[in-house]
């Protein structure tokens, strides 16, 4: 076996020089280096606005989604969605471990694994999907794929359902982001706390505001509205479309006294929602753009426009544990995985 970058840069056929992340195009061939491990790959969980935009094209036509899927990954070696440059992850068994890491991983092959990096820089190669699940952003497959070295996974848990551990995983960071920003007595936004990972920071800011917080949950979809307050973790719950940042600006401080937010944690798979993000945060509050439809331009220089001195965090997906954190909530909160499960199982 050939020995390759522990970055995967081995992989990049285009541009080169460049990591496998920004790349155009990855050397899918599924001959493993001695670094690399292969993957059968059973399950893709599109992330949400790579899935949301994939839908739309497709107009929910489950034949030309598929078609749309396979055509990235033949064009590109990865799912690496091209207008929302997201991708994803996935999980599968291990197949094969190169020889110079099998003493290094904790794994072996049979493993069930789930990977905690972006399938927008993982080789992949998809030989047929078996079935797509519009509602949960999963798609099923059988295929391969490499992990790099320096490839972040998780084994999927006993006790956990595997499609309802895929689709916790694959949002790991934000509850785990969530819980380093919040403090006692903050006042927290959540947009988009209608969805998967805006239901895990609203559970998980409600713990870290306590008593003396407040937090508010931020969807333009009345149901969503109606599951925030019913699940009784967020102290209001706005129907507000956050594109529409005047109108978030008034909603959120017409309850919090005109105070806004100490907080804002935006988890939407739309564009266009950094100025509402702004607008709803105080001077010297903090936003965390967990969103992979956020435009980091539009987002800095809307800042500045609008005189707002604010510090403005990149979603990064991975946090120190943050796997076993985010399945961790689940089994503390029985009313949260009873939601999960009826979602994703």
């Amino acid at each position: 076996m050939k020995h390759g970058s522990p970055f995967g840069t081995h992989r990049v056929l285009d541009p080169i020089g460049v990591l496998p992340q920004p790349a155009w195009k990855l050397d899918n061939t599924m001959a493993i280096y001695d670094n690399e491990i292969l993957i059968d790959v059973s399950a893709l969980n599109i992330d949400s606005a790579s899935f949301t935009q994939i839908k739309a094209a497709c107009e929910n036509d489950e034949g030309r989604i598929a078609a749309m899927v396979i055509g990235i990954v033949a064009q590109r070696g990865k799912h690496h969605n091209p207008v929302t440059g997201s991708g994803g992850m996935l999980i599968g068994t291990v197949a094969q471990i190169g020889s110079a890491l099998a003493d290094k991983i904790d794994v072996k092959v049979g493993d069930k694994i789930a990977t905690l990096v972006s399938l927008s820089l993982t080789p992949l190669r998809i030989e047929a999907i078996k079935k797509i699940h519009l509602h949960k952003d999963q798609i099923e497959i059988k295929g391969q794929a490499i992990l790099f070295e320096t490839g972040l996974y998780a084994r999927l848990p006993h006790d956990l359902d595997e499609n309802l551990a895929l689709a916790i995983l694959d949002v790991a960071g934000a509850p785990a982001q969530t819980a380093r920003l919040v403090q006692p007595g903050h006042t927290v936004v959540v947009i988009g706390g209608g969805g998967k990972s805006g239901t895990l920071c609203i559970y998980e800011a409600k713990k870290r505001a306590g008593a003396t917080g407040c937090v508010i949950g931020v969807s333009p979809f009345a149901k969503d509205c109606e599951r925030m307050k019913g699940l009784g973790w967020a102290d209001h719950a706005l129907q507000v479309d956050a594109t529409d940042a005047l109108a978030l600006m008034d909603a959120v401080a017409a309850v919090t006294e005109g105070q806004l937010a100490d907080v804002v944690i935006n988890c939407v798979n739309i564009p266009n929602t950094e100025m509402g993000s702004i607008l709803a945060t105080r001077q010297h509050g903090k936003i965390y753009f967990f969103s992979m439809a956020t435009s980091f331009t539009a987002a800095a220089l809307g800042a500045e426009g609008v005189g707002k001195d604010v510090e403005m965090i990149v979603g990064n997906g991975y946090a120190t544990g943050h796997a076993e954190f985010a399945l961790g909530l689940l089994r503390e909160s029985p009313k949260l995985r009873a939601l999960f499960e009826q979602l994703y199982v």
